[in-house]
C-alpha cells in the first residue's frame, strides 16, 4: 500500500509540474492525462492542487521507511 500511495503521489507531483510549465511556457506537454482532471479556465489552481496532492500522498509513504 505504501508503494502504490508512492508511485501515485510521485505521477500527481511530476504531473502538476508539467502541467503548470507547459502552461506558463507554453510548451509540450510530458503528462497530456492530467488534463482530463483539471477544469478548463483553472488549469493553474488545478495543477498546483495536483502537486499538493502528490505531496500530501508521498509524505506518508517516505515516513513509513
Amino acid at each position: 500500500m505504501k508503494t502504490l500511495l508512492g508511485y501515485l503521489g510521485f505521477v500527481l507531483i511530476l504531473g502538476g509540474g508539467s502541467g503548470l510549465l507547459a502552461g506558463w511556457l507554453g510548451g509540450f506537454r510530458l503528462f497530456g492525462f492530467v488534463r482530463f482532471l483539471v477544469p478548463e479556465g483553472h488549469e493553474t489552481v488545478g495543477y498546483a492542487t495536483l502537486m499538493v496532492l502528490g505531496v500530501l500522498l508521498a509524505i506518508p509513504s517516505a515516513r513509513r521507511g
